[in-house]
C-alpha cells in the first residue's frame, strides 16, 4: 500500500461538477479496492431529526440500513463526532453486528460546514487491522469530503 498514491487518487477522483453521491461511490470503490482485508467500506448519512444514521454508498457485504445515533460503532462516532479505531469490535460495548465477518472497524465523521453529515465506516475481517497509515488515509478522506461539502454551492 502506498498511502501517498491512494491520497492523490482520492483528490483526483473528486469531481465537483457531479453529485456528491457519485463522488462518494467512487471513493468507497477506491478504498475497498486499494486496501487489503477490507470487507466493507461505506457511508452512513446522519439524520439528526430521526436520531439515526442511514445507509449510503458502500462496497462490500450487506449492511445495516439504520443505526441509531449513540449505538454501535457508527452511532457512537455520530454521537461523539470523533473518529474511532476499534481493534476488536466484539469487545466494543453495544456493537451492532451487521456483518459477522467483521472483526475490526474504523469510523470517521464527515461534516458539511459545521454540521455532521455522515460517518465513513470501514470494516475488516482481521483483528487490529488499522494502523497509523490506514488511519491517515481514512482521516484525509473524511477531511477531503468535508472540505468539498462545505465549499459546495
Amino acid at each position: 500500500m502506498n498511502q501517498t498514491i491512494i491520497k492523490n487518487q482520492m483528490k483526483a477522483l473528486w469531481d465537483p461538477s457531479i453529485p456528491v453521491l457519485s463522488n462518494l461511490c467512487n471513493l468507497t470503490a477506491l478504498l475497498h479496492d486499494e486496501l487489503d482485508h477490507l470487507n466493507w467500506v461505506g457511508f452512513y448519512f446522519v439524520d439528526i431529526e430521526q436520531n439515526c444514521c442511514f445507509l449510503g454508498p458502500f462496497q462490500g457485504r450487506l449492511a445495516c440500513t439504520r443505526i441509531p445515533i449513540g449505538q454501535g460503532v457508527v452511532g457512537t462516532c455520530a454521537a461523539r463526532k470523533k473518529s474511532m479505531n476499534i481493534p476488536d469490535v466484539h469487545a466494543f460495548p453495544g456493537h451492532i453486528a451487521c456483518d459477522s465477518a467483521s472483526n475490526s472497524e474504523f469510523v470517521a465523521p464527515v461534516f458539511k460546514n459545521d454540521a455532521l453529515f455522515a460517518v465513513l465506516d470501514i470494516d475488516s475481517d482481521q483483528f487490529e487491522r488499522f494502523g497509523p497509515e490506514e488511519e491517515s488515509i481514512f482521516l484525509e478522506a473524511a477531511a477531503l469530503i468535508s472540505g468539498h461539502l462545505s465549499n459546495a454551492k
